[in-house]
């Protein structure tokens, strides 16, 4: 495949809007198969008890879980899904031990209940849990389902389904009944009940009991079948969380929703929609006083408070001491103890979303007002003052980012880019709060993903480099550069041919200062000018780095980037505003989207930049991006024609409200706002079964597209989703945007008449 060169068309499921015209002059490139080409592991887990990990890699479209554990730490493929075809892998996880790992086949459905199927199978989607040894052998099919919570022993997976609490066998010996494949619920309580959590010994089940205007924190006895609620109340409990040693559960209390925000539940509705508005404590839908008038102010009508008038506190209840309960009613409930509230009126500690028990202490994430940055803090189990954890300034972005030590929680290692703002690093801090946060990977690469080893040695990571695509590495708990176990790079793979991206910096129109990666191609030679290809991310909640990104679809986006340059275009990658990485003013600029589109502010200014470099040709700039990278490129094509020759729209939004009003921001600030400029060239990419984008949204930009005579190549890809399940398809995309590059953008040809 090296020398693989493809011409303007080349698969039948793409169709054109365009009669098909090869212009006279070179419209080959070659193929980006290469720079796709290395095994991606994506996703990664590490055992409890022992030193094993468990990790999802793409490879071409094939999707298998992977094992390492010491002392070679050597890669092993557990599964044989050895097919391009479209199916997800995803929830990764290994049980204690390290003998057993379950996942999920299959992708969510979408609005109207169908699961992806853009391999186009008579029989439609699936999405089941899977199971797998680590030792090797088959892997098997667990239950029709989602999410799956692996008990430590790896015996039993809890899922949810029409908001009751499933379980399923996972190791198997004889025959299989509906209660061992989850076919029936488990734990069938009124209510939606979810959010299921094993105790550390496997013996209990705490969940959620979400019931409209409040919910109940329950723990499920597997021994005795038997159900017991912590301090139920009238209040909205949720997010428990075990201690290490199981005797205790922590867990989250906030108001009930008072009689103004209250919805009517309709009758013989035996299960609430949705839980304390699924928000705890907010409104579960439309308030029955809407549209009244004269309504009532008084305290306690439109607000809700504890007792003592605060919003937020943390729980803990002894479930190992409440055995010698002895009244029958009593019995049925667990009592508990509050060990912190937050303050009347508090802005700061307002939620206690996805806390975890952490040592002696209860670590939950805090958005606080004004603070630039994400941060950690934690409150002793017996009750105390929250600590603040990270005192590092940097983003911590998601789940994913942050993980505990094996010891009960002592250590949290995170994943941030403090003190080196452009990438990630793996950072650990105790979590008692007694010490500062010291940085562990070194080098200068991107790691994310922190999975603490049992033995408290090393933290798996996935790492990245400018040149070296996603892989595994081993970080040493005391600190050290990361060593990488998997993958091997291919004798073809073009490392070589990469060239390291330049951080520049450019100013928008209104003052803002932006950060941007500039890939220059290796052969420029002084005086010479390039074309130029502008990219633009999605999200827009993302950061571009000077290296192989930790998401999917931006690792191949880099690669694209390098591709290009390999090509010989000067590309600029745009961390424009609305992104992370640059702290909360950036992500929340104003004037954004349909309030006039800032942004797009920091695109111009981009192309601008390049058009003042004198290694680029001022008149040959294009633009690319999926999603509200497409929606830019729309923007960028719509308004600005005179600087963007020609431009690549891969799932974008065009109009943000679908209000026609000509006056309202929501027009103005679309790309149809502009459509009578649009001039340009521009190549659509969009799957009709996307769930991020209505697929409605390149319905209706073609229309108007053909309605101004703009020329536009067109390619629908039916039943896939916002970013293609298949390799095969992003090969073809991305070689066709290519070729239309090529044409529209080197070469400057002149569009052909639509007809």
């Amino acid at each position: 495949m090296s020398s693989l060169v493809r011409p303007l068309f080349t698969a039948a499921i793409f169709a054109l809007s365009a009669p098909a015209i090869v212009s006279a002059q070179t419209t080959a490139v070659p193929s980006i198969d290469r720079w796709m080409s290395p095994a991606s592991p994506l996703t990664l887990v590490s055992a409890k008890r022992v030193d094993r990990l468990a990790f999802m890699v793409y490879e071409r479209g094939q999707r298998n879980v992977y094992t390492a554990a010491a002392p070679d730490f050597r890669a092993q493929r557990l599964t044989r899904f050895l097919a391009d075809d479209g199916i997800d892998l995803t929830d990764v996880k290994i049980s204690d031990d390290g003998r057993v790992v379950v996942f999920v086949r299959g992708s969510a459905p979408n609005r109207w209940g169908w699961h992806a199927n853009p391999n186009h199978d008579p029989a439609g989607g699936d999405r089941a849990i899977w199971a797998v040894r680590t030792s090797g052998g088959p892997a098997w099919r667990v239950a029709t389902g989602a999410s799956p919570e692996l008990s430590p022993d790896g015996q039993w997976v809890l899922f949810t389904r029409d908001g009751q609490i499933h379980r399923a066998r996972v190791l198997r010996t004889g025959p299989v009944s509906v209660a061992d494949s989850g076919g029936v619920p488990l734990i069938r309580l009124w209510g939606r009940n979810g959010s299921p959590r094993w105790s550390p010994d496997g013996k209990r089940i705490a969940f959620v009991s979400e019931r409209e205007h409040h919910a109940f924190v329950t723990v499920y006895d597997v021994a005795t079948r038997t159900v017991q609620y912590v301090a139920p109340s009238v209040d909205c409990d949720g997010s428990p969380s075990w201690s290490p040693d199981g005797r205790y559960l922590a867990f989250a209390r906030t108001p009930g929703t008072p009689f103004g925000l209250q919805r009517r539940t309709p009758p013989g509705n035996d299960n609430p929609a949705v839980g304390c508005g699924n928000g705890f404590g907010a409104p579960a839908s439309t308030a029955v006083t809407e549209g009244q008038s004269n309504l009532v102010r008084a305290p306690g009508f439109f607000t809700s408070s504890l007792p003592g008038g605060y919003r937020l506190a943390l729980m803990v209840a002894d479930v190992a001491g409440a055995k010698n309960i002895t009244s029958p009613l009593v019995a049925a409930q667990i009592p508990a103890r509050e060990v912190w509230h937050n303050a009347v009126g508090d802005s700061v500690f307002t939620s206690l979303v996805n806390m975890t028990w952490a040592g002696n202490s209860i670590a939950f994430p805090v958005n606080v007002p004004k603070d630039e940055w994400e941060r950690w803090y934690a409150v002793p189990a017996t009750g105390g003052t929250p600590v603040r954890l990270t005192t590092t300034d940097g983003i911590i972005e998601d789940a994913t980012s942050v993980a505990w030590s094996r010891d009960g929680g002592r250590t949290m290692y995170y994943t941030t880019n403090a003190g080196d703002i452009e990438k990630r690093h793996i950072w650990a801090v105790p979590t008692d709060g007694r010490a500062a946060p010291v940085r562990l990977s070194a080098g200068d690469g991107v790691e994310t993903y922190p999975q603490p080893l049992a033995s408290g040695k090393q933290i798996a990571v996935l790492a990245f480099g400018a040149r070296t695509p996603a892989s595994v590495a081993l970080v040493p708990t005391g600190g050290g550069a990361p060593r990488i176990i998997y993958p091997t790079l291919a004798r073809d793979f073009p490392q070589a041919a990469h060239v390291t991206p330049e951080v520049v910096t450019t100013r928008a129109e209104d003052g803002l200062e932006i950060s941007n990666q500039l890939f220059l191609p290796r052969d420029l030679k002084p005086g010479e000018r390039r074309p130029a290809i502008v990219f633009v991310h999605g999200g827009p909640r993302r950061q571009m780095l000077p290296a192989y990104h930790y998401m999917q679809f931006y690792h191949w986006s880099y690669a694209t980037n390098q591709w290009l340059a390999d090509q010989g275009y000067v590309v600029l990658s745009v961390n424009y505003r609305r992104g992370v990485g640059y702290g909360k003013s950036f992500r929340d600029a104003p004037n954004a989207r349909d309030k006039g589109n800032s942004e797009y502010l920091d695109v111009v200014a981009g192309a601008k930049y390049l058009q003042q470099r004198g290694d680029v040709d001022a008149s040959r700039i294009g633009i690319w991006g999926l999603s509200y990278g497409g929606l830019l490129a729309a923007q960028a094509l719509a308004r600005n024609s005179d600087i963007f020759v020609a431009g690549v729209d891969m799932a974008g939004v065009h109009h943000y409200d679908y209000s026609l009003d000509s006056t309202s921001s929501g027009f103005r600030s679309a790309a149809i706002g502009a459509i009578e400029q649009w001039k340009s060239p521009v190549f659509l990419v969009h799957g009709d079964d996307d769930r991020n984008v209505d697929f409605a949204q390149t319905v209706g930009l073609v229309q108007l597209l053909r309605a101004r005579n703009v020329y536009h190549e067109l390619m629908v890809v039916p039943d896939d989703l916002h970013e293609s399940m298949l390799h095969a398809n992003w090969i073809d995309t991305f070689d066709r945007m290519g070729v239309f590059l090529k044409r529209f953008v080197w070469n400057r040809e002149t569009p052909p008449a639509m007809r």
